[in-house]
């Protein structure tokens, strides 16, 4: 196969030009092949495709998925939407390129109505399309005259060869992914992941409603010590236990929720109408409080956060609702597999009631929140037990009381403090540790190239680790699945979107290719 750089540009085409071109050359009796997908960095195992696809019919068109949809994780794509399609254009077999403007090849497939569309031989068995898609995709060909064909090429990984010699990782990561690749696969991984939908899950904690007003700084008033900001819009996401929930029920099937709404302003229809189909919500109303708001003053351009205010009555819960709520607690955790307890201390869980979630769960994992609200009065030590603690490292070692001790000696003064199983402790830029007593200290990288917004970062690494600890997983998966997590979950602001498994599970086999 030939690259022409002669008329290259000419062969980028929008989609619209190309459903004309491509309507005129089937209206002259000219078959048109139509090839889709990310084509990162063209190999030869891409170029014998293509060669494959051409044989099928008179004009081989490809669409390339643009940058925003690639959804490989962190890094990818290399290079940009227009550097692929330029490239692909230069390629002496390929008439007409592309870049789509949506996730999937579907509704490209509508518009376009190929003779043939051409996959390659890794789609040729639905089971193993982690997106669920090639079975839609062969159904909306044929609805548009056309069909399916998968080649039969050799076969190279873009994301291998990526890793390999454009790793977009400092060598320290990349030295950790080599000596990670030679104890687990990928599909070893996923499959681990797919198995936690039998499990029955149980998710206490306080829900918070995260409101972001954007704004463009104006500048300081010239009358007072004060920034004036003009108001753009506003976003208001699920957040606290909602967003740990939503996390959660995207790997496990059955799902449980108990928190709590406030009468005075309760925001009930937003709240379930925010949760997964397979969430069963259970709310504690008290009629002394709204629900908690917590609204952030937010610059659109970088997603800086200039300023918050909190909606919120952090008291205790009156005595008849905690203890109705303890009762319904020790009800419900001997009916789930897991309990997983989202504790922001907004007033929802007292000690009392941390004792009676640690006594009656069968296995527990646990999260206490340091935030503005609350600092140094939710410490994970009211919990008498946990099986599985995750925290950040300054929640720990507020816990402990020591703020410049050894990390290592800190973990396991608390694993022996709450008799836990394991523990996972986030630490920012610096990756996480994950502590048992078989496995030791296990140490995990950051796999996050670019950070949107590290709101709910933690509570991503909770919801993903936490069904993980309770299947029995070892420390150094636990770190990489909850790290995997956190990469993903920052480039999402706020929690306007959940982690989700399909790209946790193409992100997985990006990183281990």
């Amino acid at each position: 196969m030939t690259l022409t750089r002669n008329g290259a540009a000419s062969k980028i085409k929008t989609l619209e030009e190309l459903a004309s071109i491509i309507a005129r050359h089937k209206s002259e009796g000219k078959k048109v092949v139509l090839c889709h997908g990310v084509f990162d960095l063209v190999h030869p195992g891409h170029m014998r495709h293509f060669e494959s696809a051409r044989r099928q019919g008179d004009i081989l068109v490809v669409t390339v998925t643009p940058d925003r949809f690639v959804g490989k994780g962190p890094g990818r794509p290399v290079f940009p939407e227009a550097l692929r399609a330029e490239f692909l254009a230069s390629l002496a077999a390929i008439d007409y390129v592309g870049v789509n403007r949506w996730p999937t090849a579907i509704e490209a497939l509508k518009l376009l109505k190929p003779s043939v569309y051409v996959k390659g031989s890794d789609y040729a068995d639905p089971e193993r399309d982690l997106t669920g898609n090639i079975a839609r995709e062969r159904e909306t060909v044929e609805a548009g005259g056309g069909r399916i064909h998968f080649t039969d090429e050799i076969t190279f990984s873009s994301s291998a060869l990526i890793n390999q010699h454009l790793s977009v990782y400092p060598p320290e990561t990349a030295r950790y992914l080599e000596e990670f690749r030679q104890r687990y696969s990928a599909d070893e991984i996923i499959s681990r992941l797919q198995g936690l939908k039998k499990l029955r899950v149980l998710v206490i904690g306080d829900t918070i409603l995260d409101e972001y007003h954007f704004c463009n700084v104006l500048g300081k008033s010239p009358k007072a010590n004060a920034l004036n900001a003009r108001f753009l819009y506003s976003e208001l996401y699920a957040g606290g236990v909602l967003a740990v929930a939503n996390h959660l029920a995207g790997f496990c099937g059955d799902v449980t929720l108990v928190t709590c709404l406030g009468e005075q302003d309760p925001r009930r229809e937003f709240v379930t109408g925010q949760l997964r189909g397979n969430i069963g919500p259970r709310f504690v109303l008290r009629h002394d409080a709204p629900t908690t708001v917590k609204r952030r003053i937010v610059e659109p351009a970088r997603y800086t956060k200039m300023f918050e205010e909190s909606f919120i009555s952090d008291g205790p819960l009156p005595a008849g609702l905690e203890g109705g709520l303890i009762k319904d607690i020790e009800h419900l955790a001997g009916q789930h597999d897991l309990v997983v307890v989202a504790d922001f201390g907004h007033g929802f869980l007292s000690n009392r009631t941390a004792e009676s979630v640690s006594r009656s769960s069968p296995y527990l994992a646990v999260n206490a929140q340091a935030n503005s609200a609350n600092f140094g009065y939710n410490l994970i030590t009211k919990y008498p037990r946990a099986s599985y603690a995750c925290l950040d490292e300054p929640e720990l070692r507020l816990a402990s009381h020591d703020k410049h001790g050894p990390l290592n000696e800190i973990i396991e003064w608390t694993s022996q403090a709450l008799q836990a199983d394991m523990i996972s402790v986030t630490q920012a830029q610096h990756g996480s540790t994950t502590y048992t007593q078989r496995d030791g200290f296990v140490k995990t990288p950051v796999f996050s190239t670019r950070v949107v917004d590290t709101l709910g970062a933690g509570d991503a690494y909770l919801a993903l680790t936490a069904p993980c600890a309770a299947a029995g997983a070892p420390a150094d998966l636990i770190g990489f699945i909850g790290n995997v997590a956190g990469a993903l979950k920052v480039e999402i602001i706020g929690n306007k979107s959940s982690v989700e498994p399909v790209p946790v599970y193409k992100f997985i086999t990006t990183l281990l290719k």
